[in-house]
C-alpha cells in the first residue's frame, strides 16, 4: 500500500511541475519589461524558451528528488525526534516556488511515512508546525545563505517545541502550571534532537542544492525574458 501511495504520488508531483513551469514561464515573458530584457542581452547569458523550460524543469526535478532523498531517510532508525521533515518543509518553501506545491510534498512525505511508522493523536498538530516550515521557507527564497536558512530552521525548531509540547500538555498532564512546566523540561531532551535533526538535514539539502549548482550551472534559477532568458549568475 504504501508503495503504492509513493508512485501516485510521484505522478501527481510531476504533473504538478510539469504545469508549473509552463505556467511560470508565461507570466515572466509577460512581467519583463524592456530595461531587464536590454541588461540581460548586454551580460550576454541568453537562451531560447526551450533551454528555458528544460533548465527549471531539471531543477524542479532535482530538487524534488532531494526531497524524495529525505522522505526515505525518515525512516532510518534516529533517536527520537530527530528528522528530516521540517527541513524538507523548509527547503520546499524556499526552492519550489508556488506555495501550493510547497506544502502538497513535506504533507504527504510526512502522511506516507506515518503510514509506515504509525499514526498519533497529536497528528495536526505536527502537521501544522510543517506548514510553518514552508512558510519559513518561503521567506528565504531570494537569499539562500547559509545565515538566513540556518536561522530560519532554528525558528522552525523552537516553534515546534513550543506547540506541540503545548498540545501535549493539554491531552497528557495536569492543566496547571506545575503540569506545564513538568512538560517542558521533560521535553527538553527531545528538542534537542529537534533542533540538531533540522540543522543537519537542513545543511544537508540546501547545501547539496548548493553544490550542484555549482557543479551544473544549467541548475540555477534562470529568468524568462520576451522569448530570450539570462541564466542567474
Amino acid at each position: 500500500m504504501v508503495r503504492a501511495g509513493v508512485c501516485t504520488w510521484i505522478k501527481e508531483v510531476c504533473l504538478i511541475l510539469s504545469e508549473s513551469v509552463v505556467t511560470t514561464s508565461d507570466g515572466m515573458e509577460k512581467g519583463n519589461g524592456m530595461f531587464g530584457r536590454k541588461k540581460r542581452m548586454e551580460s550576454g547569458l541568453l537562451m531560447t524558451k526551450q533551454a528555458f523550460l528544460r533548465c527549471n524543469r531539471s531543477r524542479l526535478i532535482f530538487i524534488v528528488a532531494l526531497i524524495l532523498v529525505g522522505m526515505v531517510a525518515r525512516l532510518l532508525p534516529y533517536p527520537p525526534n530527530f528528522s528530516p521533515i521540517g527541513a524538507i518543509a523548509l527547503f520546499a518553501g524556499a526552492t519550489l516556488g508556488a506555495k501550493f506545491r510547497a506544502a502538497l510534498i513535506p504533507l504527504t512525505a510526512m502522511l506516507l511515512s506515518d503510514c509506515w511508522l504509525g499514526m498519533h493523536t497529536l497528528m495536526p498538530v505536527v502537521y501544522a508546525c510543517f506548514l510553518f516550515n514552508v512558510w519559513l521557507g518561503s521567506r528565504v527564497q531570494s537569499r539562500l545563505k547559509p545565515l538566513p536558512v540556518l536561522g530560519v530552521s532554528v525558528s522552525g525548531s523552537i516553534v515546534f517545541y513550543g506547540v506541540t509540547n503545548a498540545a501535549c500538555w493539554y491531552v497528557g498532564y495536569p492543566h496547571t502550571w506545575a503540569g506545564l512546566i513538568s512538560c517542558y523540561t521533560l521535553a527538553v531532551p527531545f528538542f534537542q534532537n529537534t533542533l540538531a535533526g533540522d540543522l543537519f538535514f537542513t545543511s544537508v539539502l540546501f547545501g547539496s542544492l548548493a553544490l550542484a549548482q555549482w557543479r551544473f550551472p544549467s541548475l540555477r534559477v534562470a529568468a524568462y525574458a520576451n522569448g530570450q532568458v539570462a541564466a542567474e549568475e
